[in-house]
């Protein structure tokens, strides 16, 4: 868990500073995510992203994961959490899921990552991506050579346009949208993940059940207005 100055401080050094990004190619072939400040100007362009969303607008309550992929909490999540909240209740209508980047300082592979699945989205490919990350998260994670040939193998497997998502991650194109979901995330109060945001409420990592008991009581307050 990363503390809000540890993070409020990275998204400070990218508002105050700008700069020229610098590509660079990996010795075995794939491209690495341009790194350096972000112009402010263009996170606050980005914050419009709603995140990534399964489930119908109408639904009565909107569950918010802020998630860092190379988070052992946000696997932990996933396997116990989150894949029931998307199999039971986004398809029955009563929650709306989002999925929002916010990768922490302290991992230094997150960002990466979060930009890789950023680029298989726009091959209509996130979710694919998100549990390949997920999923392989141990070998990533701990990999000694470089991890994007990682994530280019898993976008390979998810069957993604390898040019495409590799022109991608070479302009880094999604940099300042991950930026603006860290700061959104900032503003919610959240300084680890994983954290949910149900009911305009701030939630720490919770087991389904206990999930499921906060949407049924939002519903009901709901349906009782």
């Amino acid at each position: 868990m990363a503390g809000v100055k540890r993070v409020h401080a990275v998204v400070l050094g990218a508002a105050v500073v700008g700069g020229i990004a610098v590509f660079y190619v990996t010795s075995g072939g794939a491209a690495i995510v341009p790194t350096g400040p972000i112009p402010q100007a263009e996170v606050d362009a980005a914050a419009s992203f709603p995140g990534y969303v399964e489930g119908a607008d109408a639904a009565p309550v909107e569950v918010i994961e802020f998630a860092d992929f190379q988070c052992p909490a946000c696997k932990q999540a996933w396997v116990l959490t989150v894949q029931d909240v998307k199999q039971r209740l986004v398809p029955t209508g009563q929650v709306k899921y989002t999925f929002r980047d916010f990768p922490l300082s302290g991992h230094p592979f997150a960002r990466q990552a979060h930009h890789a699945a950023a680029c298989a989205a726009e091959q209509d490919l996130f979710w694919q991506m998100h549990d390949q990350l997920f999923l392989n998260q141990e070998e990533w994670s701990f990999f000694r050579g470089a991890p994007e040939n990682k994530f280019l193998e898993y976008a390979t497997a998810v069957g993604a346009n390898v040019p495409a998502y590799e022109t991608c991650m070479a302009e880094g194109r999604y940099r300042a949208r991950i930026q603006a979901s860290v700061e959104l995330g900032v503003t919610n109060g959240v300084t680890g993940t994983p954290s949910f945001v149900i009911g305009g409420r701030l939630y720490q990592s919770m087991a389904y059940d206990q999930l499921k008991a906060i949407v049924d009581s939002i519903a009901a307050s709901q349906a009782g207005e």
